[in-house]
């Protein structure tokens, strides 16, 4: 079973920034989409930003173009981060990461939550002054 392994959430001020981390401890991915969510109290949960391991594609939600960059760490065969710049209150959410182990991505399914087999607990961001 594979396990997923947020870490690097906060409390920041409007236009800090903050680096989420997602790992699957002892896992080699050889293909999977990797995915971050989230959702704000009382909103649906959506898609943040995806990214294709192994082929290095990325995937964005428009409401993070420009600010949110999200990349697979090469030090880990399982692991991506999302670096988020710039950010704004509207940013505060629980944040999720996701892997489709073994699944493409693109541009349709990468914000498709049952796209994902594999979920993490989530982690608080808070952006407020």
């Amino acid at each position: 079973q594979v396990q997923l392994v947020e870490s690097g959430g906060g409390s920041v001020v409007p236009g800090g920034r903050l680096k989420l981390s997602c790992v699957a401890p002892g896992d080699t991915f050889t293909s999977a989409c990797m995915g971050w969510f989230r959702q704000a109290p009382g909103k649906e949960r959506e898609g943040v930003a995806a990214i294709y391991i192994g082929i290095g594609l990325t995937y964005y939600a428009d409401f993070v173009k420009d600010r949110f960059t999200i990349s697979q760490d090469n030090t880990k065969s399982a692991a991506v981060d999302l670096q988020m710049n710039d950010l704004k209150p509207e940013d505060s959410a629980m944040y999720y990461c996701a892997a489709a182990v073994g699944s493409s991505c693109g541009p349709t399914v990468w914000k498709m939550e049952q796209w994902y087999n594999t979920w993490g607990e989530g982690i608080q961001v808070t952006v407020s002054t």
